[in-house]
């Protein structure tokens, strides 16, 4: 039962350890003969095949929600849309679904195992796929990104503009993916002011690509089904389509951290070429990465120098800590060339970038990791969030989780991986009560509130991996106790038949449990992604997050006219400006907070600019009055027709 059906073929698995918890590698059953082995065995281009699977399926599904032609704007088409969204995802899904069954109850362990590769992989790409055809809905009519000009897609449009400019880098942000929209721009839409374009594309694609990688990085440490198991609640819960790129570079780093960490410690069983390669490779890895999106670095770098230390070979020989040190020599140098950019901007200009903007949850209980509310949180208030759970404030589901999480430490502390999050975990959990305990001295909120997400994370990652740590020394206690003493003793005899014959628990009832628990992962995934999805068909409440795909439709269009769904007549003119960095205040911006709650939030008056509550009543009941005359005329009007 090792891995909810190994995909080795007629072994119980206890031998190589992919991991460090004792499971069996990934690769089929050595043959005596390489060249007779099929095509399909091959690790090579299985890991291929799995790749284009996953993202043909994620870019697949994401153009063939194009053909769907509903009014965002108006709630009955964002429903007809999310419903045909899960109706196209049902269309493609079920399919596999049922050939994964049919090959679990039916023929040959080795098709299986192939199918069942495959069919996580398309999973884990139509997952994330059908958020990014959400977003194609909600965006549907209108060439304008997420967000329209305002906020953070406002800043990224123009930095876009500035590298087309060629002004160079805006100040300390990851400078990768505005230079990649500028590069679109200018390929695609001809240049300056149309970066806004670029940005739409931009969202769109790399919410559908988030699932595949996320999957594949997984894949480099566990089977199927667990890569699985983490990439995709990981990918539904955290991606943000308005900047897909960030959360994919936290979700991609833990495990390429642990791979990195596992050939660091395996230094003595290594080449020193195979560790030249390794450790070039990661490098560039990390470094673009980097360049992509930093912010998890500063939260990860404590847990990972943790890490690093105490898996560093120190007592296995100068010989082996020689090599440990030339691989670590050359990550660090091939990561920071790459960097290089960004760590020369950050060098310079880091300590004149303070971070003073709070929302809601920069104002609750810190203690709280287990959910994320943005700066459009509706009406939800910090003493309305986090909804207090029933054991000591804790819900059902973070009991679970960290009864999951006791697992993982318990019983697969020799997983690496387990001890990567672990460390990682610790680093960012110190890192963020270090950071909101000198707010109010230092006037500065660094980010520290978006720890929530790498913190849950890896508990996550350690949930899932406790789970499969259960089900090694489960699956290992059943067969060594109750399997019958004359099977045992044909399994010592070194015969495949008497290790398949004589399990307690067939293997075959393996893989039918395994193919099982693919169907539900896949029916959250839908659920998950439509929950998603949801968030951000558009709405006119500037306090949700609706607002960000309602402000794409409101911008004129290339030609001067408005998109085809436009709830206004005049539409605003699209902006060509380029980056300028903004003033530096010397007070924490409270958002979300009216100007009668300011002296006892923030400990001041409120600026000029926010408004009181009279503002908001003056402002609602001004609303209320134009929607009244407005339909008095019409049913003036409709007086007069008859």
């Amino acid at each position: 039962m090792t891995h909810l059906a190994p995909e080795v073929v007629g072994t119980s698995g206890t031998a190589h350890s992919r991991t460090g918890t004792g499971t069996p590698d990934a690769g089929p059953v050595p043959s005596p003969s390489a060249a007779r082995r099929p095509w399909t065995s091959r690790r090579r281009v299985l890991a291929v095949a799995e790749g284009v699977v996953s993202l043909t399926a994620a870019v697949g599904y994401m153009l063939l929600s194009r053909r769907i032609d509903v009014n965002p704007i108006v709630r009955l088409g964002q429903v007809s849309g999310l419903a045909t969204l899960q109706m196209y995802a049902a269309v493609v899904g079920l399919p596999l679904l049922g050939l994964l069954l049919y090959t679990a109850h039916r023929g040959p362990a080795r098709r299986h195992q192939l199918v069942k590769r495959l069919v996580c992989a398309a999973l884990a790409g139509l997952a994330t796929g059908v958020i990014a055809g959400g977003v194609v809905v909600a965006l549907h009519g209108t060439p304008h990104p997420l967000g329209g000009q305002e906020g953070d897609p406002g800043v990224l449009i123009d930095m876009a503009n500035s590298f087309l400019h060629h002004e160079g880098m805006s100040g300390i942000y990851p400078p990768a993916f505005p230079a990649l929209m500028a590069l679109w721009a200018k390929i695609r839409y001809n240049g300056r002011g149309e970066t806004g374009f670029a940005l739409h594309d931009l969202q769109i694609l790399f919410t559908a690509v988030a699932g595949p990688m996320a999957y594949l990085a997984w894949r480099i440490l566990l089977r199927p089904f667990w890569a699985l198991l983490i990439a995709v609640p990981a990918t539904v819960l955290f991606l943000d389509p308005i900047r897909p790129y960030s959360h994919i570079v936290m979700i991609v780093l833990l495990p390429l951290l642990g791979y990195w960490l596992r050939e660091m410690r395996l230094a003595g069983r290594r080449a020193t070429r195979h560790l030249l390669v390794r450790g070039l490779v990661l490098g560039v890895t990390f470094g673009a990465l980097f360049l992509w999106y930093s912010g998890w670095y500063i939260w990860a770098a404590p847990g990972a120098l943790m890490a690093a230390l105490f898996f560093f070979p120190w007592r296995q020989g100068a010989a082996t800590a020689k090599k440990a040190g030339l691989y670590i020599g050359v990550t660090l140098l091939s990561a920071g060339i790459v960097a290089a950019p960004l760590l020369y901007q950050m060098a310079r200009l880091g300590a004149d970038n303070p971070d003073r903007y709070a929302f809601l949850a920069v104002y609750a209980d810190p203690g709280y990791v287990l959910g994320w509310v943005s700066d459009r949180s509706g009406t939800l208030t910090y003493q309305t969030w986090p909804v207090a759970g029933e054991m000591a404030g804790q819900s059902g589901f973070a009991l679970l989780l960290l009864f999951g999480v006791g697992l993982g430490l318990g019983l697969g502390l020799r997983n690496i991986m387990v001890r990567t999050a672990a460390a990682v975990l610790a680093g960012a959990w110190l890192a963020r009560f270090w950071f909101a305990g000198h707010m109010a001295q230092d006037k500065a909120i660094q980010l520290y509130p978006r720890t929530t997400w790498i913190i849950m994370y890896c508990l996550m990652i350690l949930a899932v991996l406790g789970m499969m740590a259960v089900v090694d020394r489960g699956s290992g206690w059943i067969e060594r106790v109750l399997r019958p003493r004359s099977a045992g003793a044909g399994s010592a005899s070194g015969s495949a038949s008497g290790a398949g014959l004589g399990r307690v628990i067939p293997l075959r009832v393996v893989r039918q449990l395994a193919a099982g628990m693919v169907c539900v992962v896949a029916l959250f995934a839908t659920m998950g992604a439509s929950w998603s999805v949801n968030r951000y068909m558009p709405s006119s409440d500037v306090d949700t997050m609706g607002i960000d795909a309602y402000r794409a439709h409101v911008i004129k269009q290339r030609d001067g006219s408005c998109p085809r769904f436009s709830p206004r007549e005049n539409c605003w003119d699209i902006e060509k400006d380029d980056w300028k960095p903004g003033p530096i205040q010397d007070f924490i911006w409270c958002a979300g907070i009216v100007a009668d709650d300011w002296p006892s939030v923030c400990g001041m008056e409120a600026p000029k600019r926010v408004r009181s509550r009279a503002d908001i009543e003056r402002d609602a009941e001004a609303e209320r009055q134009a929607r009244k005359d407005v339909s008095q005329t019409e049913k003036a009007k409709d007086a007069q027709k008859r």
